[in-house]
This record gives C-alpha cells, structure tokens and sequence, in this order.
C-alpha cells in the first residue's frame, strides 16, 4: 500500500452478539439466530446472516420477526456477556494499536500512518486480527484505506470474516458502484430523501453538483457529497477509559435526608442518561461521591454492562449509593458520574424487552430535545420532590411547577 498520506484501519465483529451466543452455545451454528427481547413485545437487536435472507433486520418488532422466520431461533440479549467480550478485544487491539478510537461496542478505527516504516501494514493489521479471532473465538471483518469512511464500507463489503484494502487514490471507484445505504451518514431519512431524488447509488451522488446537495442537505449535504468522493478528514479520537459525563450538588445547607438524596441521584441519572443517548454514547463504569460536612470525600465506583438507559444508570447508582453512604453524617455535597464511554447507543438499548420501553425513552428525548429542556419530562418520584420546593438537581434556580412547563 502507498505509504504516503494516512492509513485508516477499521475492524468490526461480525453480528457481534449473534457471534457471541454461538461461541457460548454452539448448537446455534448455521441456524437462523435473533438475539434480542424474547416477548412479542420485544425488538430484534442483532440477527444471524441466514436470518437476513428472510428480510429480518435490526430494530425489527420481534413479533414480525417470528412471522417472517417462525424456524428462526430467538435468544434472549445480555448485555453483561456482550460487554465482556467487547472489553476483551479491545484489550488486545489497544495492546497491539497506536492510537485506537472505539465507535461502539463492537467496532474500532486505529490510525497506523507511519507504521510500514517500521513493519507492513497489512500483515500486521491481518496479523492482530487474527489475534483476536484465536484468542476470543469471536469473527471479525477489516478494511483499509486512508480514511475512516472508505475503511468502514471497505470492512462491510469485506463480511463475513474478511479484509478489503483499498488502494490510494481507488477510493472514488471503489464506492461508485454501491447504495448510497453504505455511506455512514445515511439513515433511513436521508436515505428517502436520497431515493426520492432518484440518486440510488454512490456514483450518481458523486455526479450530482455540491451546491444541489447543500441546498437539500443543508451542512450535511456538503459532508455527504465529500464523502461519496472518497473524501473524509476525520481524525482518528484516541480510546480514553476516563472519558466521563459528570455532574454534582453542593447543598445550601448539609443535609442527611436520605428520600432527598436518593431522589437527587436518581435525577442526575436520569440526566446523564439523557446527555448519554443524545451523543449516541453507552458507559460501562457509574460513580457516586459524598462529601460530609467535615470535607471528607468518599467515591465509590462500579462497572456495568454497556448502557444508556435511565432505570438501569438509576438502580445501580442508588445500589452505590446506599454501600457509599455508611457514616449516617450531614452531607454537604453528592456528585455522579458516567465514565468508560463508547460510541453505539441503539444497538444495546434493543435488548430491551419491550418496545414500549424503547419508545417511551424516544419519546422522552423527542420532546427534550424539542422544547430544549432536560426537566421538560421527568419521573414522578423526582416530581414529587421538586413539587415540595425542597431541591433542584438541574441548576440552583427555584423548582419550576410542572404547570409552567412546555409539555
């Protein structure tokens, strides 16, 4: 590979949690296999390849997923198992990587620019790949490029268990040919404005004029017709455990009511859960920390399954809580925090077991994100409190009733 400019590696484990059921039950092997919430209330989260023959995807009603495939095989997701796994080859690739990013919890960008001066590129990228297929027993799929938009079409059209290199200035060529699907940035509503449009494959977003995309696309339109020329700056955001989203209270007045401090955690939860989904982004590891009237400070830190969901962020920061908080003395400040974040958010949310769950937090942060306002929609227990005027865990102002909100 030319050695000149940048070369972007992109690695992805193929139907991840599907791949991880098997390698813990290998009955499943060569079945139909959906992983997700068993209930017909439940959402297919990842499915097998024979299953997408039968028009199954991810985000699917699992009801019409069994419709689809009644012979399919139906496993119910743990995100504790997938979570492990994920950890486990990204332990290796950061042992073997310069600079690694982790976009989700099961896909990962490293930068090797430089690095055939000192040993081939792709022998060694296929080298650390199967690494972690021998040392995990988990598929995993590669591209090369020199960008991170080339090297991720290049790793999906590499699946199953593959590697495609794409050569220096092939990129334009290479993507040409496909659906203006395999381009990142397109979701099923820029899909559809794409296709209304007529503009179905990559080569003719290429041959449409800057300016026509921009018009339609607005900024993203500029970046997308970039990007369909092979054409992606994007640096590789090196994979840092600290990373964190944090918040804290210090109290007017000491305290040590036990119903307002639970009450305040659990809205700090609630509020970093949001902050999490709104940034597409999961955590592995919460924290809770109390500082008494005296100024001692006691943090106490736990890891979990990869989440971003509020009841799971809140019942294990209440669990913290109650193992931190032993002294029984006035408290002068509580603080929480969200840390190990990666990328990827709705695929673990899926194994939720019920679509109405997942559509309730979509419809939270819909009119959070409308009306500009984390407090807009909040739990009742959390109301109840702030009703009292006893606390506002969102800033120092006075509670707002919930009468003068925007719902």
């Amino acid at each position: 590979m030319n050695t000149t400019g940048r070369s972007i590696l992109h690695f992805d484990l193929d139907t991840f949690f599907v791949s991880v059921e098997r390698l813990l039950n290998p009955a499943l092997n060569n079945k139909i296999v959906m992983v997700g919430g068993v209930s017909d209330r439940g959402v297919v989260a990842s499915c097998s390849y024979e299953a997408r023959k039968f028009g199954i995807y991810s985000g699917m009603s699992m009801k019409i997923a069994r419709r689809l495939c009644p012979q399919g095989v139906v496993v119910k997701g743990d995100s504790g198992k997938y979570s492990k796994y994920s950890n486990m080859v990204t332990e290796i690739i950061r042992e073997k990587m310069p600079i690694v990013e982790k976009a989700s919890v099961d896909e990962f960008y490293m930068d090797m620019t430089g690095m055939d001066q000192v040993f081939g590129i792709i022998k060694y990228s296929g080298e650390v790949r199967e690494k972690i297929m021998k040392e995990t027993g988990l598929p995993i799929s590669m591209g090369l490029s020199e960008n991170k938009t080339v090297s991720k079409v290049a790793t999906g059209e590499s699946k199953p268990r593959g590697s495609k290199i794409i050569e220096r200035g092939a990129e334009k060529g290479f993507l040409a040919p496909l659906s203006v699907r395999k381009l990142p940035m397109v979701g099923a509503e820029t899909y559809k404005t794409l296709h209304e449009l007529g503009i179905k494959t990559i080569v003719t977003l290429q041959n449409m004029p800057k300016p026509a995309m921009e018009k339609v696309l607005g900024k993203n339109g500029e970046t997308l017709w970039l990007r369909a020329q092979g054409i992606d700056n994007t640096p590789i955001k090196p994979f840092y455990e600290r990373e964190s989203l944090s918040m804290e209270r210090t109290f007017d007045r000491d305290t040590i009511d036990v119903k307002k401090l639970r009450s305040i955690i659990r809205a700090m939860a609630e509020g970093l859960a949001y902050q999490l989904r709104m940034g597409n982004k999961l955590t592995a590891c919460i924290s809770v920390k109390v500082r008494y009237a005296d100024m001692q400070t006691h943090t106490r830190q736990e890891r979990i399954p990869y989440t971003s969901c509020d009841h799971t962020i809140i019942e294990k920061a209440l669990t913290i809580f109650e193992r931190l908080f032993e002294r029984r003395q006035l408290i002068r400040t509580i603080g929480m925090k969200c840390s190990h974040l990666v990328g990827g958010g709705h695929q673990i949310n899926l194994l939720e077991d019920s679509v109405e769950l997942i559509q309730l937090y979509q419809q939270m942060d819909y009119l959070r994100k409308k009306y500009h306002d984390s407090k807009v929609v909040t739990r009742a227990d959390i109301m109840d409190q702030e009703n009292l005027g006893v606390w506002n865990p969102w800033n120092g102002e006075p509670p707002v009733p919930p009468a003068h909100r925007h719902a």
